[in-house]
């Protein structure tokens, strides 16, 4: 669920979709009945979409949906070629990172007649989810499936035998100056190859074989996993606004203090270095006992919890410098492509994907949190009835400390100049103010 693989090829998409859409779509009777296909990238829900596709056939048997699912990065890609041959999905889950740039290209069909005709009621789902699928031009482009935030899994056993209680977990701060108490944790479970822990004389950061904090990535653009949950915090923001801003901040004090801290903690030995994470899942290297806290999204709870031999623990995130935890606040839509010949099909389906019918078979699932307030309870219920504590993410909405995924136009492109600046920080290859110069690059888009 978490980051974008620049693909590029969109404008020329664009042109390849108005012409599908001009020349054709079949009669209105073929508009709203046969087969219409489905795209997702994670695994872990396939079960339960499947039924709620089987289910939406019952109700509608005129109806079937066929699901593929993709890994991320293949996901993108062959989306990406299916806009640009004509042959995409007719409804896909979308990405609040992706989809400015598929509206601005027209691949994405305005759903607001439907939505008000059929009487969807917005309200239901939760704060802010709705409004964040309705584009600079005021259209509609998708209804909310899911939302996600951050939280810290941790490794029990490591916990314990560190004595460090979970009670000290729930309770972190953290600042860019020292690291606060969060640092000290991390220190404190770094363990090198001589049982020496990161806090005591002799410990050796080159040769570590249980590093304190483990790491997913540079973070890129948006830095969802790795580091938002911190320099959100300190008073810093992504953007100018969010939605739609048109100022990127990489160049503030504050931020570069921030990926300072950050990347200092690999240069002590408390992290792996980023060229070491290369290709590897943190989360399969959290279940090999390499790391013993991992800064993660409320969509991996399935597969920490599911790791047999490790009692894990979930901590909410550290409250920062200004008094507030933090973390970025990302919601799924399900969206329909604008080159469908099924319209009509695809809009019954997407607004099943909306509703409780389906939302609720989700939620069941115990897997994510659905976008629907009453279906949400129902999942975090759903994870305590598997003897797993959810509150470290649901108490980021309760408490409203959370922040948009940055929506901006061109965010393929800022990606693509963002990673390398920030794996080049990351990874110690070059200093923070160098983002200074990537910040440039990237405002630049917008003039």
């Amino acid at each position: 669920m978490k980051k974008m693989k620049a693909t590029g090829a969109l404008a020329a998409a664009a042109a390849a979709v108005l012409a599908l859409s001009a020349c054709g779509g079949g009669s209105q009777a073929e508009a709203g009945k046969g087969e219409i296909s489905y795209w997702l990238w994670d695994a872990n829900q396939l079960p339960a979409y499947q039924q709620c596709a089987d289910d939406f056939t019952k109700a509608n048997p005129d109806i079937t949906v066929k699901i593929t699912q993709r890994g991320w990065d293949d996901y993108w890609s062959t989306l990406t070629n299916g806009f640009v041959g004509g042959t995409a999905p007719d409804v896909f889950t979308n990405h609040l990172g992706r989809y400015g740039e598929l509206a601005e290209n027209k691949q994405l069909l305005a759903i607001d007649d439907a939505v008000e005709k059929d009487k969807v009621d917005l309200s239901a789902y939760n704060e802010g989810l709705a409004d964040l699928w309705v584009g600079q031009d005021g259209k509609r482009y998708g209804l909310p499936k899911d939302w996600d935030t951050i939280g810290l899994f941790y490794n029990k056993a490591m916990l314990a035998s560190a004595g460090i209680s979970e009670d000290q977990m729930k309770d972190l701060t953290w600042n860019p100056e020292d690291g606060g108490s969060y640092e000290k944790v991390i220190a404190h479970l770094t363990v090198d190859k001589n049982g020496k822990r990161g806090d005591e004389p002799g410990f050796d950061k080159n040769n570590v074989q249980v590093y304190g904090l483990g790491l997913n990535g540079g973070g890129d653009s948006s830095g969802q996993t790795e580091w938002s949950y911190l320099t959100n915090t300190t008073g810093w923001q992504h953007t100018d606004k969010n939605p739609w801003g048109t100022h990127y901040n990489y160049d503030d004090p504050k931020f570069q203090d921030s990926m300072k801290w950050f990347a200092g903690l690999a240069d002590k030995g408390y992290m792996p270095k980023l060229e070491t994470t290369v290709g590897a899942s943190m989360a399969d290297t959290f279940a090999a006992g390499k790391s013993a806290i991992n800064a993660h999204g409320s969509w991996m709870i399935g597969q920490y919890t599911g790791y047999k031999g490790i009692d894990v623990g979930i901590a909410p995130t550290p409250v920062g410098p200004e008094g507030q935890r933090g973390s970025m606040f990302n919601g799924l839509a399900d969206s329909i492509w604008a080159g469908t010949k099924k319209k009509d099909a695809s809009i019954k389906w997407v607004e099943y994907l909306a509703s409780s019918a389906c939302q609720d078979v989700v939620a069941s699932k115990a897997v994510v949190f659905p976008a629907l307030k009453a279906s949400s309870d129902k999942a975090a219920a759903a994870f305590q009835a598997k003897g797993v504590d959810v509150s470290a993410f649901t108490e980021h909405v309760k408490n409203k400390t959370t922040f948009l995924y940055p929506i901006t136009d061109n965010t393929a492109k800022v990606k693509g100049i963002m990673e390398p600046a920030m794996d080049a920080v990351v990874s110690g290859k070059a200093p923070v103010i160098s983002l200074t110069a990537a910040n440039e690059q990237v405002n630049a888009l917008f003039k």
